[in-house]
């Protein structure tokens, strides 16, 4: 999907699975390699998308966006429920970039938002929202997918 200075932005596929679970062992969450793929798997025909950032070796990075319709906007918004970049691999502008390909997704699925739930503890995660255009509405960070005039 994207590429820049050999790291690569592209749908997550089961075989990134063992992968997967090294990031997600590195950021204090464990997942068993085998269950990544199950999900990875259903995942290929639910509305939204899964993307990692590879380079060379296993993923450096991941986001996962769920689609859903509400009754208060006749179009779709996509959430992201899942926004990792290894540790070693922060600062780098990685999370930038996965969040440039989500948003592109939505725009494609037709969505009119992007957004993220940011727990009370997360303070870092929310300063990277907000330094990414996100704008709090509630407990949601929320994002247009449309230019600001």
């Amino acid at each position: 999907m994207t590429s820049r200075y050999g790291l690569e932005i592209r749908a997550a596929a089961p075989i990134d699975a063992p992968g997967l679970a090294e990031l997600f062992a590195s950021a204090g969450h464990a997942a068993e390699a085998r269950d990544l793929a199950e999900r990875l798997a259903a995942m290929r025909d639910a509305p939204g998308a899964a993307l990692i950032a590879a380079q060379w070796g296993p993923p450096s990075g991941l986001v996962v966006l769920h689609l859903y319709w509400g009754l208060d906007d006749p179009r779709p918004t996509a959430q992201i429920t899942t926004l990792l970049v290894g540790v070693e691999d922060r600062r780098r502008g990685i999370g930038r970039l996965l969040l440039k390909a989500a948003a592109q997704a939505a725009r494609v699925a037709g969505c009119g938002k992007l957004e993220i739930m940011v727990p009370a503890d997360a303070p870092s995660l929310r300063d990277f929202c907000r330094a990414t255009g996100f704008v709090e509405s509630g407990l949601r960070q929320v994002r247009s997918l449309r230019k600001q005039g």
